[in-house]
């Protein structure tokens, strides 16, 4: 196994070594839409060969892990709950163990909804009642939602806000996208006045902490897989793993220019199966014109 120290300014094409884990980012990364990408379902399986542990991390929270693992399920890569972790999850999590008696507005799906029942962490659309506002990934955002949002913390003043995650835009087939939680967070900023007061999401080191919990793998040892340098760079840098951005999802190459050190990833990859040493190519037979 790999415990490489290698810096992250001259990012590399290719990978030398096996590592203790992987983890993956899903959208842009292993699939788009409802299809794999090519080389995800190959790579994922030659890993298992190998018993490797692989873990999937998400910061879309319009599902919850039961629904990813139904997902990658029907997408041939059957994966247990516990080894998905998504924003759902954190925010979760971070609600029970830090503010249990808060009441909370969250401007979101209803797989976080249902995921703060289920914990008993009390909800309200009644501004006068709101600790905390929870901006999120949410396709039915109205004016109605961002009313509420504003009284509870710029007329009543008790309310502070958090977010899910900090994407911009989600990806989609077709080189398309839509509005994420970015935009939520932004709409409430900006009539409110006030400042996110944390994220939950990627690239918080806590996500991938959570991810690999019960693995005896130092954090060099484990590398993180995902289509963004904001996000899942970002938190391979912040958490001390390795990076390895895959250039099928947001980022390009181009967007390597001009960023620092701590910026850069460690390996920049055409296609996820290219995470295996070309030795292994070697050894199972695979070329790029596999799928």
């Amino acid at each position: 196994m790999s415990s490489s120290t290698r810096s992250a300014q001259e990012p590399a094409d290719q990978v030398q070594d096996l590592y203790g884990a992987y983890v993956f980012d899903l959208d842009g990364t292993i699939y788009l839409g409802d299809g794999l990408l090519p080389g995800a379902e190959r790579l994922i399986h030659a890993l298992r060969d190998r018993d490797l542990p692989v873990r999937f991390l998400s910061n879309n929270p319009t599902k919850d892990p039961q629904q990813y693992a139904e997902k990658l399920q029907r997408l041939g890569l059957p994966t247990p709950i516990d080894d998905i972790v998504n924003t759902v999850v954190t925010m979760t999590r971070w609600l029970t163990e830090n503010h249990p008696d808060a009441v909370v507005f969250p401007i979101s799906e209803q797989p976080l909804i249902e995921a703060l029942d289920a914990a008993g962490i009390a909800m309200s659309d009644d501004p006068s009642e709101i600790d905390i506002v929870i901006a999120s990934y949410d396709r039915g955002f109205e004016y109605r939602k961002l009313q509420i949002a504003f009284d509870a913390i710029w007329f009543y003043k008790r309310a502070f806000l958090v977010a899910t995650n900090p994407d911009r835009f989600c990806p989609l087939p077709g080189s398309r996208g839509e509005p994420d939680c970015a935009a939520i967070t932004a709409a409430v900023e900006a009539c409110t006045g006030t400042t996110l007061q944390a994220n939950l999401g990627k690239p918080d080191p806590a996500m991938l902490h959570l991810a690999v919990q019960g693995l005896d793998v130092a954090p060099e040892d484990c590398v993180m897989v995902g289509d963004r340098l904001a996000t899942d760079v970002q938190l391979a840098h912040n958490a001390g793993a390795v990076s390895a951005l895959v250039l099928t999802g947001e980022n390009t190459r181009d967007d390597l220019e001009g960023l620092g050190p701590h910026q850069l990833p460690h390996f920049v990859l055409e296609r996820v199966d290219r995470l295996l040493p070309d030795w292994i190519w070697k050894e199972l037979g695979w070329d790029d014109s596999d799928p």
